[in-house]
């Protein structure tokens, strides 16, 4: 958001949340096949029964407690879809709203990853020279802070 301000107020700043989220996708994925990796945290082995396993991909067991009780594991699901402007502005704007966390957006090669959280977004590419020009073509959205945060 401008002036590194977090969470949007009104459906004008929402409005400036998509347009940035979707023109950095857009430079990364037009046109192409993405995968959609959603994240869901619990104590449990195995998926939850209330979660629809469409789109289950795999489990993994983050924290081993020797305490069953206190394991958790995060289970990845993973929706192929063709990137369009717009085609995840809801899921977007859950995350903008730090409703849903975790959530990657990559190419099938997994060689770009955009990481939307809310207040901002994290983009791992290729190169650094990649990297590099996104950076540049859009330095103006940057944080002011002296940290970049």
């Amino acid at each position: 958001m401008p002036e590194s301000k977090w969470y949007a107020d009104d459906e004008s700043e929402y409005t400036v949340v998509l347009e940035r989220y979707n023109t950095v996708l857009d430079e990364l994925f037009a046109g192409a096949d993405v995968y959609v990796i959603t994240p869901l945290w619990t104590t449990e082995a195995e998926v939850p029964s209330l979660q629809p396993v469409t789109g289950y991909w795999q489990s993994l067991l983050v924290e081993d407690d020797p305490d069953p009780e206190f394991r958790t594991y995060c289970h990845l699901f993973a929706a192929r879809r063709l990137w369009r402007r717009g085609c995840i502005d809801e899921s977007l704007r859950d995350i903008a709203d730090d409703k849903v966390a975790g959530v990657l957006i990559t190419d099938t090669r997994m060689q770009r990853i955009h990481h939307p959280y809310d207040g901002g977004a994290d983009v791992f590419l290729a190169t650094s020279e990649e990297r590099d020009r996104v950076r540049d073509r859009h330095a103006d959205w940057l944080s002011r802070h002296p940290s970049g945060l």
